[in-house]
């Protein structure tokens, strides 16, 4: 048995199969390539979910991982910590809002905001107790904890696991009508992603953001953005809302926001609404260490300094240009806004994962998502060449199959 067939028998079996991975075996990675135990080469075009925007060991973001790890990683909250002030006023600054309330991963931010919106509700809007409820979207994925499964319509995601939480009222996604029809007196918020990537990259119609802006704004309610995996650059701006010239009043951040490196996650709105939240009331261990704040604001120099939203932007063009010479029966649509691309394929074609199982052959990691769609997110520091050599790969694989 080799070492990747060994490595890939313990995994299943001593660890849980809550995912279904490609058969490879990574080992190390650098920029946009990773390299496996047999030592083959590949071009990371998942970039983790959207959580390597800044490739893999980005030199400035591991410099200042090593230089805080020297000095101070763990600090409970019980301490004020020097690397979390610094962090707290670079994101708030660089957002455009006042507080930062600091977490781990994303589904950890998505209660956070879930909380505050619900507190606010009680104490600013004066809704009914135990009545505030919050508007989301179907075909939404903010995470997998009960509460944030309990508003999913997806079955794989719920069945097995009730009961559910109460709160939530599900309406169509790009839909402005569908929102405003089920807004009431206990309404506290609209809790949405601005592009839904794990639904397929589905791409609402240009205004929804800016009409449920000002929807919110008619209504006394709050606009709670999720930019886990469209924010930092990886849609073509810092975040995704900006597109439309708007400002959420919850904005929920993850997975890049770490540098590739480490889990941080943060709620960021204004001191209006950000002050209901009184020590005790909520907290993490480990939420706002200092090592990974350190990666944190490190991460958000390097966004800014190295221009890569415009470089996402710039190279995301080109790429929907390129894929869009593809003809092929195979293809029902694709979609894309920066570096976030989805090729979804009909039901003839079987699936997108024999696809993705084809490119990594080939050298290019991609997966599948919803079944029928090859989502396409490389790190925004790829090298144009590498980009298009990627991009090449997946139009031969779906143009001869």
């Amino acid at each position: 048995m080799n070492l990747t067939d060994s490595l890939i028998e313990k995994v299943e079996t001593f660890g849980a199969h809550n995912y279904h991975p490609l058969p490879l075996v990574l080992q190390r990675g650098s920029g946009s390539n990773v390299v496996d135990v047999d030592g083959k080469s590949y071009l990371d075009f998942l970039s983790c979910y959207s959580a390597l925007n800044f490739g893999h060991q980005h030199p400035r973001i591991v410099t200042a991982l090593k230089t805080q790890l020297e000095k101070l990683a763990v600090c409970s909250r019980a301490f004020y910590a020097e690397e979390f002030g610094y962090f707290s006023e670079e994101l708030a600054r660089f957002v455009g809002l006042d507080m930062v309330l600091a977490m781990n991963s994303g589904a950890e931010a998505c209660e956070t905001a879930i909380k505050i919106a619900r507190k606010w509700g009680y104490e600013k809007k004066r809704v009914e107790p135990d009545k505030a409820n919050i508007i989301c979207l179907e075909n939404n994925f903010h995470g997998r904890t009960v509460t944030i499964i309990s508003f999913s319509t997806d079955p794989c995601y719920r069945d097995g696991f009730g009961p559910f939480t109460p709160g939530f009222t599900v309406v169509p996604f790009d839909d402005i009508s569908a929102v405003e029809k089920v807004i009431d007196a206990n309404t506290v918020g609209v809790f949405l992603e601005p592009i839904q990537a794990e639904a397929g990259i589905l791409i609402p119609q240009e205004g929804y953001l800016k009409s449920l802006r000002k929807l919110c704004d008619a209504h006394g309610i709050l606009l709670m953005v999720d930019e886990i995996q469209t924010g930092l650059g990886r849609t073509g701006a810092d975040f995704c809302y900006q597109h439309e010239n708007i400002k959420p009043d919850l904005l929920i951040l993850g997975k890049s926001l770490g540098g590739g490196l480490l889990p941080i996650s943060a709620v960021v709105g204004p001191k209006n609404v950000m002050e209901v939240i009184k020590p005790g009331q909520h907290g993490s261990t480990f939420g706002g260490n200092p090592l990974a704040c350190a990666v944190g604001k490190a991460a958000l120099q390097v966004l800014r300094e190295e221009r890569l939203s415009d470089r996402a932007a710039e190279m995301g063009k080109k790429t929907l240009s390129k894929l869009s010479t593809i003809k092929s029966p195979l293809i029902k649509e694709i979609r894309g806004k920066g570096l976030l691309i989805g090729i979804e394929l009909t039901a003839s074609a079987g699936g997108a994962r024999k696809y993705c199982e084809k490119l990594a052959t080939r050298g290019v990691l991609c997966k599948e998502t919803h079944d029928n769609v090859i989502r396409i997110a490389p790190p925004l520091t790829i090298e144009e060449p590498d980009l298009d050599r990627g991009i090449d790969e997946i139009i031969q694989v779906i143009s001869n199959t």
